[in-house]
């Protein structure tokens, strides 16, 4: 059996890391990708893909990228299901990411927070008495 699939989209919002009980970094995104053909209007459509990160693939997405970064996801997909506040029973569908590439260019905050380097002191000369 296989269940691989790989992603090329962008964050529709900024990542939002949530720690569990145990302690496990989890950060869920929606992907906008574009489809690769033109619809009967010639426009592109788009599908949102709901996609779960894991510990430090969490963490670093949501360090690194924003809303509108360009992202690349290998990973699994996976359904699961749960009661919601009304007792019904609501089925998901989403794509566990084993892998992200980052795309795009850095996230503009990190840019702007980098402190320049120290610039060390002169060097003095020792002088033997």
């Amino acid at each position: 059996m296989i269940n691989q699939v790989t992603l090329v989209g962008r964050l529709t919002r900024d990542p939002d890391l949530k720690v569990t009980p145990d302690g496990v970094y989890l950060c869920n995104i929606i992907l906008a990708v574009n489809r690769q053909y033109r619809n009967q209007k010639g426009e592109v459509d788009t599908d949102f893909v709901q996609c779960t990160l894991w510990r430090k693939t969490a963490e670093n997405t949501t360090n690194y990228c924003k809303k509108g970064s360009l992202i690349g996801i290998t990973g699994r997909i996976q359904t699961r299901s749960y009661d919601n506040q009304d007792g019904k029973r609501t089925y998901v569908t989403e794509v566990v990411a084993e892998n992200v590439r980052f795309i795009g260019p850095r996230r503009e905050e990190r840019q702007e927070e980098k402190i320049p380097f120290p610039i060390p002191p002169p060097e003095r000369e020792v002088v033997a008495p």
